[in-house]
């Protein structure tokens, strides 16, 4: 049963213990992890969606209120600080790209900045990814998978709305480019709009600053780079952070744990299982 609780777990630290080897399935923008661990994740803040669900037992999240929401299904929305209680349950996190035809679909349904599910969706959610755990050549193919969990998942029909085509112009370049090192004038070029009104427009529609964007699909590039190199050096490298402690801050700063803590699993790249939604036009 999903309830909200002022009950805090200890300190939040980055002492994060996998207790049962963590499953990445990676694409360039996301991923889904599935596995057990226990400890607190410390306060932290992504643009990702964050879709966590317990195969067995609860999970808990916090958000800056400091109220800990505990049930077998809590959304979080992009760019939301919160922290993270594992509870020793086996889970299922999600990250889910808010610009995506389902993240819209997906963040309409939220009614707060951290949401527990109401169980019978959690359930239809639950089913499937055992079935994938215990019995993977009945299952669903992955992508297939992922994209029902977000659909059970989300309430309602899909809304009507777009993101600007000027803005889906830029984020296929970012998508599509090896090199993430775009400045905000040339993204401007590309929208035919100025610098400072294509800084507004981006703000507007994705609700992060540019270069905050750019920042984070660095990271989740680097996640990648982790999964085929496992090292961090290697991914600081090609996602084109400074350095190895670069990249550590970074990561720590949007997931709450260091790299190492995620070179502990086992890694299956897989293509996005989800698309830009179509745009408007102007």
């Amino acid at each position: 049963m999903a309830h909200a609780s002022h009950h805090r777990p200890k300190k939040p630290g980055t002492n994060v213990q996998v207790s049962e080897a963590v499953r990445w399935y990676l694409w360039d923008g996301g991923f889904l992890a599935m596995g057990r661990a226990r400890g607190v994740v410390p306060p932290h803040a992504h643009h990702a969606l964050q879709i966590v669900v317990a195969l067995d037992g609860e999970i808990a999240v916090c958000g800056a209120d400091e109220r800990w929401r505990i049930g077998r299904g809590i959304v979080v929305g992009p760019d939301v600080e919160h922290s993270y209680d594992s509870r020793d349950a086996f889970g299922a996190m999600l990250f889910v790209d808010p610009e995506s035809t389902e993240g819209i679909w997906l963040r309409a349904s939220l009614r707060d900045q951290i949401t527990l599910l109401p169980p019978q969706r959690v359930s239809a959610c639950t089913a499937e990814l055992t079935r994938f755990r215990e019995r993977p050549l009945e299952s669903m193919e992955i992508g297939d998978l992922i994209r029902h969990c977000v659909k059970a998942l989300s309430a309602g029909a899909p809304p009507a709305r777009r993101l600007d085509t000027r803005v889906t112009t830029v984020l296929r370049q970012i998508q599509r480019s090896d090199d993430l090192r775009m400045s905000l004038e040339s993204a401007a070029r590309a929208a035919f709009l100025s610098p400072s009104r294509f800084a507004h427009l981006f703000k507007q529609q994705l609700g992060l600053p540019f270069r905050r964007y750019l920042l984070w699909r660095k990271l989740t590039r680097a996640m990648l780079v982790i999964g085929r190199e496992g090292t961090a050096t290697a991914a600081a490298h090609a996602a084109d952070f400074a350095d190895a402690a670069h990249l550590t801050r970074t990561f720590c700063q949007m997931f709450g744990i260091p790299p190492t803590v995620m070179l502990r699993g086992e890694f299956f790249e897989i293509p996005s299982p989800f698309g830009l939604s179509q745009p408007t036009t102007r």
